[in-house]
């Protein structure tokens, strides 16, 4: 049934953009269903991509200020029929209005129960007094030549072409139509610090290590930080018969979702940049500035998006960094509840205790033998039973891929895999110094060759 925070309409109709309107304005957003009826009945929607097409061109040119990147569209299967869920954050630049009409009571709507009820004047002056103004979309870079060459290898790489007004559509100008503090986050080059630092014990008083991973774009500089924290995310295995267990240091998905989030949403408009912190028995991952405005910590806990960085979740969004809004809170509450978070004015922490190794088996006499030719799996599950302390998982993944197809390209791993070329290269030298991994002929017409010294 609909309620404050869901509507449903049984086919696209023009009152689409009033009900988006309305969750926008709304503290928690919602979601909209096309193709099923207020009575829950599943009618579908006929040629689906062609309705979603003309959803995002009507949301993109009918509403203002801009909502790209506060909105998914997503095609859903119910009952053997195709419905189309648009899912709306709540923005921060409130009050959003239909364009036709400006901000006027015809043209400012707000979520009242299950309906959009317009706007009283009153109450669009007040939303319009508290609009969040320094947003990095209107802030201006403080470099007027910026450079995108990272950042079109990311969207080629995506099979999606920056032509050359990509600046005007990924909203990285100001009003005025200079760069903002957006394209100077995404530019080649910037003076954005992210680092990753790893400490001795429980304290931050022994560094260890402290990498810095920005200064480029924040594309690329997300990848580097993720590629580094599955390295450390060791991977702790128990080997036996028949079964073998594998429990991650830190759950992988988590940890993912947390280091996006901190990324996407961290306050960039003081200055300051999220930070990755390893200790000996924890992972600290902070973003700076708290929550956005309006929200609350059970908004939060309960998935309502509100991002504050809309145009940094637009090229995420685009690139497939981030999935569907909402989606990344629950991901980490699933496995390490509230209690992983800290919330505070200026900032939020996600605090993730180390799972301990699991114990040794007590009999390794009866450890995996090695398999037919054709199962890359067992293959590399034989030769880790061997090590004394196991492989990471992308250096497993990469042995698995090359046991089932010796002429695997780099590329096709990094595909699968889902890190970059660069990281499979240091992953390989590592595989090849432990004597796992090795290259028969030229790097075109070679092949690779997994290696189970055990057995020669």
């Amino acid at each position: 049934m609909e309620d404050n925070r869901i509507e449903y309409k049984r086919e696209l109709t023009d009152g689409l953009e009033k009900e988006v309107v309305a969750f926008l304005n709304y503290k928690d957003g919602g979601v909209i269903y096309i193709g099923i009826a207020q009575d829950g009945r599943v009618y579908g929607v006929e040629d689906a991509d062609r309705v979603q097409l003309a959803i995002k061109d009507r949301l993109r040119n009918n509403i203002q200020p801009s909502i790209m990147g506060l909105f998914d569209i997503i095609r859903e299967v119910r009952d053997q029929k195709n419905v189309i869920r648009i899912t709306v954050a709540g923005g921060l630049e409130k009050p959003y209005y239909l364009r036709k009409y400006g901000m006027t009571e015809k043209g400012c709507f707000i979520r009242v129960g299950s309906a959009a009820e317009p706007m009283p004047r009153d109450m669009i002056e007040t939303l319009f007094g508290r609009r969040v103004r320094n947003t990095i979309g209107n802030m201006l870079s403080p470099r007027p030549h910026l450079s995108f060459e990272q950042l079109k290898i990311y969207y080629d790489a995506r099979g999606l072409a920056l032509n050359e007004a990509f600046m005007k559509s990924l909203e990285l100008l100001t009003p005025e139509g200079k760069p903002n503090y957006a394209a100077y986050l995404l530019a080649d080059d910037n003076s954005v610090s992210l680092q990753v630092a790893k400490y001795a014990d429980t304290t931050r008083v022994n560094l260890i290590e402290n990498r810095d991973f920005g200064k480029c774009s924040l594309v690329k500089a997300l990848k580097g930080i993720l590629d580094r924290m599955a390295v450390e995310n060791t991977i702790f295995t128990k080997i036996g018969y028949p079964l073998r267990k594998e429990q991650e240091m830190i759950d992988s998905t988590a940890m993912r979702e947390a280091v996006v989030n901190a990324v996407v949403h961290n306050d960039y408009s003081y200055g300051g940049a999220p930070k990755f912190e390893f200790f000996s028995d924890r992972l600290e991952i902070t973003s700076m500035g708290g929550l956005p405005y309006g929200v609350d910590e059970e908004d939060f806990f309960s998935g309502f998006s509100v991002p504050r960085n809309k145009e940094i979740m637009r090229v995420f969004r685009d690139l497939e960094i981030v999935e569907q809004l909402g989606s990344g809170i629950p991901r980490i509450l699933k496995t390490y509840g509230r209690d992983a978070f800290e919330i505070r004015k200026s900032f939020l922490r996600v605090v993730f205790y180390y799972t301990k190794p699991v114990p040794e088996a007590q009999d390794t006499s009866l450890q995996t033998a090695i398999p037919e030719k054709g199962s890359g799996k067992r293959l590399v599950d034989g030769l880790a039973a061997g090590l004394a302390d196991g492989l990471v998982e992308s250096q497993r993944l990469i042995l698995e891929l090359i046991a089932e197809n010796p002429r695997i390209s780099k590329r096709e791993m990094a595909e699968k895999i889902g890190i970059s070329t660069t990281a499979i290269d240091k992953n390989i030298t590592a595989l090849k110094n432990r004597g796992l991994l090795t290259r028969i002929g030229s790097d075109k017409g070679g092949h690779w060759k997994v290696v189970d010294d055990r057995h020669e």
